[in-house]
């Protein structure tokens, strides 16, 4: 959906991307790799098929990747 533009499961283009708040504690589907509050805040970016509702979560961020398997893997 990011990428093409087009929603996978109804081929809608009414799309739309849900940012991150970095201001807000707890916005969205954030990812930690730390205890730390805020301190390996990855953001978890959402988009969203306005026509039929389905959702995708993207790390946007090549460091927060990297990150993210330093930390889980």
């Amino acid at each position: 959906m990011r990428c093409s533009g087009k929603c996978p499961k109804c081929g809608g283009v009414n799309l739309i991307r849900i940012p991150d708040n970095p201001s807000r504690y707890a916005s969205g589907n954030n990812i930690y790799t730390s205890t730390i509050t805020l301190g390996g805040k990855i953001p978890v970016i959402r988009y969203v098929c306005c026509d039929c509702g389905y959702v995708e979560n993207w790390v946007e961020q090549k460091k927060g990747l990297a990150k993210i398997q330093h930390t889980f893997r």
